[in-house]
């Protein structure tokens, strides 16, 4: 009975009503094709007639011991999965897989460990730098399987991920092999307080996300490699994340002196915004100043001038993280994808006395 004293009108109902069995108005549903379009056709309209709106998803899904659907946590906020370009790419990958496989794809944030919980998904890809303990802590208890994209490993996780520090090295090696000795950074976040600035050696030491670390690594390696001082390399910090960050960050390394010849961007979002920058200062690219991004989006390829980048497969990274989340019974190790040096327009030799 509902409610209102009325009597709750269910599959049995239907089924009654038109003398078949429920299983055959189950099929009308769930396996059309078992049943011939007339009987189907008729089913429904009785259903209609009788109010029945469709067997219970959430009954069916307990029924069944899986819900056809694919979570993805996102460490910032949902939007960043259709704003920020790499990110977007990612997704594409992901989403590749759950239409081939019949799946709904769920988005959860990832400092929500509320929707976490309550989200009905199967597995769960967590596309985060630095993914939140608490997150983490409900997935577990859950039992569901889930895999690490870019962010640090954990035990008895799947981890999908590219060598970020070899790809910082070669892009810094790039810009030292062209002679540039002054070097300026805009790096990503390195702890998640929203602070500004030039960042001190212990807070350098101390940087908390994954990527960051990695990638400001590969810049040291390769400048310490040359026998230049690290402390020398300029960098500037800007929060939060994106163009605009990039831009500010790049204004700041503009204003130092000496002026850095050569910028290292840790993203192309940030390598946009210093391209920003330089064409406010009415400085060249590359005769002034060049520029190295990281990631290749599309973008990096049409700008003015081309981006050299480090191109890393975002799509695949995608398709990866979703097909391992999905075949949690086979033993996987962990997927460390290519990525290499995409040289363009916006980096060129060192002029002298610059």
């Amino acid at each position: 009975m509902t409610t209102d004293g009325t009597r709750r009108v269910t599959l049995a109902t239907v089924a009654s009503a038109l003398g078949v069995s429920r299983a055959t108005v189950s099929n009308a549903y769930n396996h059309p094709e078992r049943l011939s379009a007339q009987l189907r056709t008729r089913i429904l309209a009785t259903a209609r007639d009788l109010g029945y709106a469709g067997p219970d998803p959430l009954a069916a899904t307990l029924a069944r011991g899986r819900v056809a659907a694919l979570g993805v946590v996102i460490g910032e906020p949902v939007s960043f999965a259709f704003s920020d370009p790499a990110a977007a790419l990612f997704m594409e990958g992901v989403a590749e897989v759950c239409e081939r496989e019949g799946l709904a794809l769920v988005m959860v944030p990832g400092r929500r460990s509320a929707a976490a919980r309550v989200a009905l998904v199967d597995g769960v890809v967590c596309y985060c730098d630095f993914p939140d303990d608490r997150t983490f802590g409900v997935i577990r208890e859950r039992g569901l399987p889930f895999v690490i994209v870019d962010g640090p490993r954990f035990d008895g996780a799947g981890h999908v991920g590219i060598d970020d520090e070899a790809g910082a090295y070669a892009a810094a090696r790039h810009l030292l092999d062209l002679g540039h000795t002054r070097l300026g950074i805009v790096p990503m976040p390195m702890l998640g307080d929203g602070w500004e600035g030039a960042p001190s050696a212990p807070r350098q030491a101390g940087v908390q996300y994954h990527a960051t670390r990695r990638r400001l690594a590969g810049y040291r390696r390769a400048v310490e490699e040359a026998g230049l001082p690290w402390e020398d390399t300029a960098i500037e910090e800007r929060a939060p994340y994106g163009r605009d960050a990039g831009r500010r960050a790049t204004s700041a390394l503009l204003a130092g002196r000496p002026r850095p010849t050569a910028l290292l961007a840790m993203s192309d979002e940030l390598a946009a915004g210093a391209l920003d920058a330089l064409a406010a200062a009415e400085l060249s690219v590359p005769g002034d100043v060049s520029v190295v991004g990281f990631d290749d989006v599309p973008a990096a390829a049409t700008g003015r001038p081309p981006l050299t980048t480090v191109r890393q497969p975002h799509r695949e990274k995608g398709r990866r993280a979703a097909e391992m989340v999905l075949r949690p019974s086979l033993p996987v190790e962990p997927v460390v994808l290519g990525s290499d040096l995409v040289v363009r327009g916006s980096t060129g030799p060192c002029r002298r006395g610059r």
